[in-house]
């Protein structure tokens, strides 16, 4: 006779040490046991199957209600009519589950970060790892890598622009595709849903870091510098960045391991660079000076510029467009970026040197005649000249107050 919802809540257990069995029909039944402190029912279904007895567990009461039991019966039924035992169907969706979990979008990208973290500096480890954390894990990360799709992503995108964040929502796409191909390497998803994307996200304005290019506007900026009293990284960072105009990431993320004060050199390695080919920087006896008063305040540590906060990552990529700032100088007059074009101008237009040798110090790609790219070492001679003649030539536009 079959089961009632008033008879499994009031049911107990006899005498029997194995528990009492309550068949509802269709090989169900409930397994009533008592235990020291309580009564456990359980459901049960016995099938049999490739001509063996099995047994198949289908939860508990009251979690699992009687209709609920009666209904996993019924699913069970249709997977024996169609040839699959129930009891190896509920294992692989068991195991499917929990690879499922560890193979969310945020455990993927949190893998990815930490195998790759050897190609790439400590902060813009930090940066990739806050940039998905802050807008990409809160809408995505949960979900189960294989299962998310081309729009699932460019929704998480769509909050980004919004914010009139553009070339930080193509920035972050472009890590979320990374993510995705690692995801495929190591068998977790099918494909990069991000190629998808193509032309989805509004294009990147094109935009001019600002600088000053006009000589004695130049040299009223370098009096500047020499006289501002802020913090010693900043001072000693600016001091720096006309006199070597590398990148400002490339600046504030110097180590000590790669100067060499008696060389007078600083060998940037190519896992820095935009081009991420070994750059390096000959040093004016004026640029020494400043790496030299810097050995004397971080030089046992592992960066010339460490964050205030700790000296385990570098100072803040806005540290120098800020020092500028206090300088009296606007976003739209003068950048940290800006000492690259101040140089490249100058150099070119003022001082007439040439533009093969100022192209290597600003580490762009020049190539022989013969279109071979030039290693770090080409012309070396002659920049080191031409970097003693730029920084002798600041000095002079700082002392000329006219």
């Amino acid at each position: 006779m079959p089961l009632n919802a008033t008879f499994v809540d009031k049911v107990k257990p006899g005498p029997a040490a194995a528990g009492d069995k309550h068949a509802d029909g269709g090989g169900l039944y409930l397994l009533v046991k008592q235990s020291i402190k309580s009564v456990s029912k359980y459901w049960r279904l016995d099938y049999r199957f490739d001509g063996k007895r099995k047994t198949l567990a289908l939860g508990v009461y009251p979690t699992v209600s009687l209709a609920k039991a009666r209904k996993r019966r019924e699913d069970a039924r249709e997977l024996l009519d169609e040839g699959i035992d129930p009891a190896e169907a509920k294992a692989s969706e068991k195991l499917s589950k929990a690879r499922d979990a560890n193979s969310t979008f945020e455990m993927v990208a949190r893998t990815w970060l930490a195998k790759t973290s050897t190609t790439r500096v400590a902060s813009t480890q930090e940066k990739n790892t806050t940039w998905l954390e802050r807008n990409i894990f809160p809408e995505i990360g949960p979900m189960p890598i294989a299962a998310i799709g081309p729009r699932d992503v460019l929704a998480a995108l769509a909050k980004i622009e919004a914010r009139g964040a553009i070339e930080s929502a193509h920035k972050i796409k472009q890590l979320c595709g990374q993510v995705f191909r690692f995801a495929v390497a190591t068998g977790q998803a099918e494909r990069d849903v991000t190629a998808d994307l193509r032309g989805a996200l509004a294009a990147i304005p094109r935009t001019h870091y600002a600088a000053i290019t006009e000589p004695s506007a130049a040299g009223a900026l370098m009096r500047a510098i020499h006289a501002y009293a802020g913090h010693p990284f900043a001072v000693a960072a600016l001091k720096l960045s006309p006199l070597v105009f590398v990148r400002p990431g490339e600046l504030r993320s110097a180590e000590w391991c790669e100067i060499d004060l008696a060389a007078a050199e600083w060998r940037i390695p190519g896992v820095k660079m935009k081009m991420k080919a070994d750059h390096l920087v000959p040093l004016s006896r004026q640029a020494v000076a400043v790496f030299r008063e810097m050995d004397a305040v971080t030089g046992g540590g592992k960066y010339v510029f460490p964050s205030i906060r700790t000296a385990d990552r570098c100072m803040s990529e806005n540290t120098v467009n800020a020092a500028i700032r206090n300088l009296g100088y606007t976003k739209e007059q003068m950048t940290a970026h800006g000492f690259r074009a101040m140089a490249r101008t100058i150099m070119d237009e003022v001082l007439g040197e040439r533009v093969d040798l100022i192209e290597h110090q600003l580490a762009h790609q020049v190539k022989d005649v013969n279109g071979r790219a030039y290693n770090r070492m080409a012309h070396l001679p002659a920049r080191r000249e031409m970097m003693q003649r730029w920084a002798d030539y600041l000095d002079e536009l700082m002392l000329n107050n006219e």
